[in-house]
């Protein structure tokens, strides 16, 4: 490497872009990544006919409905800075991926609909945020469209999320009539549809336009100066610390689709965004991402990403230290070591073989089958496993088998492989080993037989059973196939753990009366 590893490390940016379904996530990812050179055209989510389509969704289906349905990882370099993105799944029956995905990343970008304001699972997803501490920098996107007012939006966001918020920009007008934004941070006015050197205009001290200029006759300019010195007397500081803390989340007010406001957002974006942070271990230590031994873990293995190959790959966030190709691992879990010579950098479904990377980067390694979602892979004489990762209880369950009894050995190997890709769940009945699959949505059920039929070449039949309150048994040893009935069904997880499946919380209920000693719990 060029720079000193050190220097390496700082420069690394490493984020996820979060929201609710449809607010521009996918866009704003296109558009981060033409700014970053990494493409030329920035391919749109709704542009079906053109056959273009966004270069973050590679998966059939996801061309197919226009929507993320996995977490894409994407690097590009801007300014001196190495950007890893994660682009995750919006939609709410695939939370499970993404709260998997916030574990690796050091900051979180929400964008926010302005006509729709905070929606439902960007409250999910913030939360997760919250709890892990994640600074969180909010873009208030499509304001070409008509909205609600930008105060509005600003207040919206503290109240519903508790957060206090900073506007980096402002409005001046929406939808047709939205002339641009005031930049507060650059202390200028940034013109909407104008390009090349007049497209920003300066401020003089007082904070009004330095030049003479139509836009000042507008009563959207007044009211955005109105606006403004409201702001500048009764508004919160812009603070550099509570931004790191995730207590304070500077707002960028701009319009993904039209490219506007996205480069000057990047580029304060990555000035403010914190390089890699430690990260606990399973007994509360902290690893130091300049600590000089190699350690990472695994956040996701995604199965057929080249569907000429089956191949299988393990994604890693590098904690600490610098991986070189060719280097042997340790994974504790197994006790086994493993040397590191296929490795992969991403462009969503562009690949390239990475022979350096350091802490702050997402590296892929060829899986065979050894690795697990959550696994510690080690360099050196490292011997420690990082902090478990969240793993949702599934709420729908379905029985499936495959309709042509030939494809059996298929069918089994398909199962296996996006289970362990931890998109669905595997149960099997006790005795007569029927194989169930539990998901948080329903929409998991539709993806999955999807890839079955055109990765495994297997077509599935799938027996809704309805939705189930799974408890796993902490004292197993004290369980009978007596205290099984119609509403209580006991099976068996991937790992041959026992979970019994309630018919609802009445059953649950009843049975925790009635079997009190026994010890049942969920996962989050």
């Amino acid at each position: 490497m060029q720079k000193p590893i050190n220097e390496e490390i700082t420069s690394r940016r490493t984020f996820a872009i979060i929201s609710h379904p449809d607010a521009g996530k996918t866009t704003m990812t296109e558009k981060l990544l033409y700014f970053g050179g990494a493409i030329r055209d920035a391919g749109t989510v709704k542009g079906k006919k053109t056959g273009k389509y966004a270069t973050s969704d590679w998966m059939e289906i996801e061309k197919q409905r226009g929507i993320s349905v996995t977490s894409s990882v994407l690097q590009f370099d801007y300014d001196g800075k190495r950007v890893n993105i994660l682009d995750t799944p919006g939609h709410e029956d695939f939370s499970e991926d993404t709260y998997r995905t916030l574990m690796a990343v050091d900051a979180a970008v929400m964008m926010v609909d302005s006509a729709k304001g905070i929606e439902p699972q960007t409250i999910k997803l913030f939360k997760v945020c919250r709890m892990r501490g994640i600074p969180i920098f909010t873009f208030m996107n499509k304001m070409d469209r008509q909205g609600k007012e930008p105060l509005e939006l600003m207040e919206e966001l503290e109240e519903v999320l508790g957060i206090q918020s900073y506007a980096m920009n402002y409005p001046i007008g929406m939808g047709k009539e939205f002339i641009g934004v005031y930049d507060r941070f650059n202390n200028r006015i940034e013109q909407a549809r104008v390009e090349g050197e007049s497209h920003f205009l300066p401020l003089n001290e007082e904070g009004e336009l330095a030049v003479e200029h139509p836009m000042t006759e507008t009563s959207y300019y007044k009211q955005a100066l109105e606006d403004v010195l409201l702001l500048n007397e009764a508004g919160n500081e812009f603070d550099v610390d509570r931004v790191a803390k995730g207590e304070l989340t500077p707002v960028f007010f701009g319009s993904a689709l039209t490219n506007f406001g996205v480069q000057t957002f990047l580029e304060t974006f990555l000035q403010f965004a914190p390089s890699p942070q430690p990260r606990k271990t399973k007994d509360e230590q902290l690893v130091d991402p300049y600590s000089g031994e190699f350690s990472g873990f695994i956040f996701k293995i995604q199965a057929n990403m080249n569907p000429a190959h089956r191949d299988r790959i393990a994604f890693v966030r590098i904690v600490s230290g610098n991986f070189e190709r060719g280097m042997s691992v340790t994974v504790p879990r197994i006790s086994k070591s493993i040397k590191l010579s296929q490795t992969t950098q991403f462009l969503a479904d562009d690949r390239e073989t990475v022979n350096e990377a350091v802490a702050g980067d997402i590296i892929g390694l060829y899986d065979t089958g050894n690795y697990q979602i959550g696994d510690t892979v080690v360099g050196g004489k490292l011997n420690f496993q990082f902090e478990a990762l969240p793993q949702f209880t599934p709420e729908l369950f379905v029985r499936v088998t495959a309709k042509n009894v030939m494809k059996s050995k298929h069918f089994h190997k398909g199962i296996l492989q996006l289970v362990q890709e931890g998109a669905i769940q595997y149960y099997k009945t006790l005795h007569t080993e029927e194989v169930l699959l539990g998901a948080v949505g329903q929409l998991q059920f539709e993806v999955f037989e999807h890839r079955m039929k055109n990765e495994y070449n297997v077509e599935v039949h799938m027996e809704h059973i309805g939705s189930k309150v799974a408890r796993w048994i902490e004292n197993e040893a004290d369980v009978k196939e007596s205290m099984t009935g119609q509403r209580s069904m006991l099976v068996k997880d991937r790992y041959d753990n026992l979970v019994f499946l309630f018919e609802n919380d009445f059953a649950l209920r009843w049975f925790g009366d009635k079997y009190p000693d026994i010890k049942l719990y969920n996962l989050l």
